[in-house]
């Protein structure tokens, strides 16, 4: 596919590892009562690729919460990172350390990031980070109407998108209706944060086969228009990736940041249990002899 990509600019955006939240007793969709960890901090044992069903927590970021403490900075922080961007540790003993983005996480407003297991243990709250912004004006430029939204350029070429009757043939894990969208929703800015999908009615969810969903995964929305603000219009699609765990509440479930938009229906999905944020990534660096 032609693309823009020799038009970007790439810029530095930084945040720190931000403290966990989530401290208080809260209620779940069926009236029960709960406290487990939930949203930020360092994850240690929960990573890109691994299932964000099933854990005994709620939003739970899987790798490195971050944001910057000043509200307009981490505004452009949320806005400019793009999923694939490199991260890299620039304080602390963990210095040096890369990682990459794997997730925008609204309401909280945090820039989620994976680095190795090794670096995990030596980073502490309040490490800087620094984030090679790189993929906001992304455009494809024989499909006008597809919107490209917080991908880093590398990663949308490590993804084996086939072109047909003009239309995209994206590789997804799963395919979600419209109808299990929810917190989220209305909002008016797709370029940052996320929108649930949601959970309470398990039965539909493992009848539809979510509930093997993974951290990464990619994943297509049914009637779901994410091109200039997030709500049902039938036709729509969109591409996302699942950024956070599932989630106990009424109304959430995991997390999607949405990478590709469109407002007609160009995008259709082939299912491949193996498209993933973290396969795409590593492809990606493989190509660019980084790998």
């Amino acid at each position: 596919m032609r693309t823009n990509r020799d038009k970007l600019v790439k810029m530095s955006v930084q945040g720190s590892a931000h403290h966990p939240s989530g401290s208080e007793i809260r209620v779940n969709a069926y009236g029960e009562s709960f406290l487990v960890p939930a949203i930020g901090g360092i994850t240690y044992n929960v990573k890109l690729g691994d299932c964000a069903f099933g854990l005994a927590g709620d939003h739970v970021e899987p790798g490195v919460s971050m944001q910057n403490a000043d509200k307009n900075s981490n505004n452009a922080f949320m806005v400019f990172s793009c999923l694939g961007n490199k991260a890299r540790v620039v304080s602390g003993d963990a210095k040096g350390a890369v990682g990459f983005v794997t997730g925008k996480h609204g309401g909280i407003e945090h820039v989620i990031a994976s680095f190795p297991e090794e670096d995990l243990y030596k980073m502490a709250i309040g490490d800087n980070i620094l984030v090679e912004a790189y993929g906001q004006g992304l455009e494809l430029l024989d499909y006008p109407d597809v919107k490209v939204q917080s991908l880093d350029p590398d990663v949308l070429d490590a993804i084996p998108i086939q072109e047909k009757d003009g239309k995209l043939i994206v590789p997804v894990a799963g395919v979600v209706p419209p109808y299990l969208m929810g917190s989220g929703i209305g909002s008016g800015n797709c370029y940052t944060g996320d929108y649930d999908m949601m959970t309470a009615d398990r039965e539909e969810i493992a009848r539809l086969g979510l509930d093997k969903l993974r951290f990464g995964d990619l994943v297509l929305l049914q009637d779901c228009d994410n091109t200039h603000g997030r709500g049902f219009f039938r036709g729509a699609c969109a591409i996302g990736v699942v950024i956070h765990s599932d989630c106990l509440v009424s109304g959430h479930g995991p997390g999607i940041s949405t990478i590709l938009a469109c407002h007609k229906p160009l995008l259709e999905a082939k299912l491949d249990p193996e498209s993933n944020l973290l396969r795409y990534h590593q492809l990606a660096l493989a190509k660019a002899g980084r790998g």
